[in-house]
């Protein structure tokens, strides 16, 4: 459990070609150094797991996917969520294998209220436009060229949440 502390988790399906965004981005991501108490997590395709993880205990999450919102494959965005909560649980449909970002947050209102355990204040979203998303393992050339521009996002916001800039020498 964390005391507080930023999770970083790496969402898709390396089987949908471009949908491996935030998996390959956080397998990169574990090559650098990060503050005392961030966790980085390949969450994949197991929503039910991330939605039960965000109850941990952590004030912010970095959610690391791709996300298509009209702009060039490749293109990187950074979106802060609504903060998870509102007038109380609300109704989650639970798929399993179609767990997006946004249904694993609204499953998190229900979950909260039947554990009693605190949600993460913030929610960032580092998404990448997708080129691709049908069967097939590996990412479209665009977006396999963002891949290392997103870790350089994620240390940037991680360093941030946690009270100090990343420094510029260790982001490759």
């Amino acid at each position: 459990m964390s005391t507080g502390g930023v999770l970083v988790a790496g969402i898709g399906n390396i089987f949908l070609g471009d949908d491996g965004f935030g998996v390959e981005v956080v397998r990169r991501l574990s090559g650098h150094p990060l503050p005392d108490g961030v966790h980085v997590t390949d969450t994949g395709v197991r929503g039910v797991h991330l939605a039960y993880q965000l109850l941990d205990g952590y004030r912010s999450v970095v959610l690391v996917d791709a996300v298509a919102r009209g702009g060039a494959p490749g293109t990187l965005h950074l979106i802060e969520a609504p903060p998870p909560g509102g007038d109380g649980p609300g109704e989650a449909l639970v798929d399993g294998h179609r767990m997006t970002p946004d249904t694993v947050l609204a499953l998190l209102d229900t979950l909260s209220a039947g554990t009693g355990s605190p949600k993460p204040s913030r929610v960032l979203v580092v998404g990448c436009e997708p080129a691709c998303l049908e069967e097939g393992i590996g990412l479209s050339a665009p977006v396999a060229a963002a891949v290392d521009e997103a870790v350089r996002l994620v240390l940037r916001v991680v360093g941030e949440e946690c009270g100090r800039p990343a420094d510029p020498h260790t982001v490759a």
